[in-house]
């Protein structure tokens, strides 16, 4: 196991060094194509979507197949600088627990299946996907689960640093960009006419003003707010990102309702009001009975780690929003997430990569 622990390290920390933002996956796509080929496995595809595909095959297959996928995208820009370094049990690089170390936990199961020769009655996509971060808006999962759709026995997503948690509560999303278009002009001798920015202000003040439930959890907030031309010029445009997320798929409509009314309140002469909905991720459950999340909790408990039973925002959405058994899991602890002092702890690894073999090796029915 040690020997397999060390090989999937380096092969996360390859697939580390090469940037992989959101819509510009492709070099990455390519490296773990290139390996799925490398591994024997066999269709290896990559589709349309950017999604890299490769299918090992059971033996004597009687059930439909398992998917396992882990996306490819990091929130990081190309030019990021993607040093690595160790101190203590701690491994520093920006994306190494999201999602370099999930990628390559699809290969680290598959020595694990082949070293100790486990003959599964079902055969096993392994499907490294795009698109999951920001405004990807988990495309690549989307075109994931509509190539397999619902004929399969379930679908297993990796992340790096989730281990101990089973998500299997999908968290509903909503983005929207909200611009303001007015005429502008100079801050002096135009004085008076409407500003794009100092509308778009006003706007986002009504809008975090709103009440947001606690009970069901509901979140807001503006991530990013931009126009404008110079200092001394009465801005024609100006925007801002907002994020909406609920435990609630009502409260979630009911919050965005509000959200766009306001919007269209905030019309009047000379300043003109757009929304555009840049993200929509849907909900969905199965239930903590279900045996897909028993089977996940018990083989994390035989590692010496209690679950927790949780909901998210992650590729799982894409499934369980349309019926299909799904869970995310992860393989190891960490922190930082999405920042470049990004780290994950070495020791749990073992661990992590133990329970998810333990999953998928005595997987066989799901049901709720």
């Amino acid at each position: 196991m040690k020997k397999i622990t060390a090989r999937l390290l380096d092969l996360a920390l390859q697939i580390q060094q090469i940037p992989a933002p959101t819509f510009h996956e492709s070099e990455r796509a390519k490296f773990v194509h290139a390996r799925l080929i490398q591994e024997g496995l066999q269709e290896v595809t990559t589709d349309a979507a950017g999604n890299v595909y490769g299918r090992y095959p059971s033996p004597a297959p009687v059930l439909p197949p398992l998917v396992i996928s882990a996306h490819l995208d990091t929130v990081f820009l190309l030019d990021t600088d993607l040093t690595t370094f160790q101190e203590g049990d701690r491994l520093y690089g920006p994306g190494i627990g999201d999602n370099s170390l999930g990628v390559a936990g699809l290969f680290g199961l598959l020595w694990l299946l082949q070293e100790r020769a486990v003959h599964l009655p079902f055969d096993i996509w392994l499907v490294a996907n795009s698109c999951e971060e920001g405004l990807g808006d988990l495309r690549g999962m989307k075109a994931v689960v509509d190539r397999f759709g619902k004929g399969v026995l379930a679908y297993i997503i990796l992340e790096g640093m989730a281990l101990g948690h089973i998500y299997h509560r999908a968290l509903g999303v909503r983005r929207y960009r909200v611009s303001v278009h007015t005429e502008g002009g100079h801050s002096w001798v135009d004085y008076g006419r409407p500003s794009a920015i100092h509308e778009l202000a006003a706007l986002a003040t009504r809008i975090t003003r709103l009440e947001v439930p606690q009970k069901p959890a509901t979140t807001l907030n503006i991530g990013i707010i931009a126009g404008g031309t110079s200092v001394n010029t009465i801005a024609a445009e100006a925007h801002f990102e907002l994020d909406l997320r609920s435990e609630s798929l009502a409260t979630l409509e009911n919050l965005s309702l509000k959200i766009e009314s306001l919007c269209q309140q905030a019309q009047k002469p000379g300043a003109t009001v757009e929304v555009e909905v840049i993200g929509a991720r849907p909900a969905g459950e199965i239930p903590a009975s279900h045996s897909l999340v028993q089977l996940a909790a018990n083989c994390l408990r035989e590692q010496g780690i209690e679950p927790k039973l949780t909901i998210g925002s992650t590729d799982a959405n894409i499934p369980l929003s349309r019926g299909v058994p799904a869970v995310a899991v992860g393989l190891t602890t960490g922190g930082g997430a999405h920042t470049r002092r990004e780290f994950i702890h070495l020791a749990p690894i073992e661990k992590g990569l133990e329970a998810l073999f333990c999953l998928v090796s005595r997987l066989r029915e799901t049901s709720g």
